[in-house]
């Protein structure tokens, strides 16, 4: 049993790590599948095994604020931008809070990212190499900012200009 029941929890892994835009929802299913579902195997999981679980939905929050926070990914059909990269933020932050990860490490991470976002974001767009891709207000991106507790001075000048009107 041990061995299947390994197998069970890797394929799960898996599952939440590499699932949609909302992780969350990946863990809840798996939770319920592997806990309480009738046709599931209806383990009693151990906190480490949890853990594990809730560690992988981290990680795919992580990627999918990398994916909007990469200026390679701008003109791509998966780029969802900095709207998207700051609900995802809060979304991240919540989770990580209530299942007691620590954000810290992938907060200077994103910061860095940001701001070298709206550097060059700012630089392309100021030579008239390419229009903006920000695709939200300037509170957004200051609400981002605050959160990833980016220092102002780590941005471009006249950075709100990038971004849409309210």
């Amino acid at each position: 049993m041990h061995d299947e029941r390994l197998l069970i929890l890797e394929e799960e892994l898996l599952l939440v790590r590499h699932s949609g835009e909302i992780p969350e929802v990946a863990l809840h299913s798996s939770l319920y599948y592997l806990q309480e579902d009738e046709e599931g195997p209806q383990l009693r999981l151990t906190a480490e095994e949890q853990q594990l679980l809730e560690q992988a939905a981290a990680e795919r929050y992580e990627e999918i604020i990398r994916r909007d926070l990469n200026l390679a990914n701008r003109d791509l059909r998966l780029f969802r931008g900095l709207r998207r990269a700051e609900e995802n933020w809060q979304r991240y932050a919540r989770f990580c809070e209530k299942n007691h990860i620590d954000v810290q490490p992938f907060k200077v991470e994103a910061g860095r990212a940001l701001g070298h976002y709206l550097r060059q974001e700012s630089g392309e767009v100021g030579r008239g190499e390419r229009k903006s891709s920000v695709n939200c207000p300037a509170a957004t991106v200051q609400a981002l900012v605050k959160a990833l507790e980016l220092r102002q001075d780590a941005l471009p000048a006249g950075w709100q200009d990038l971004c849409r009107a309210e």
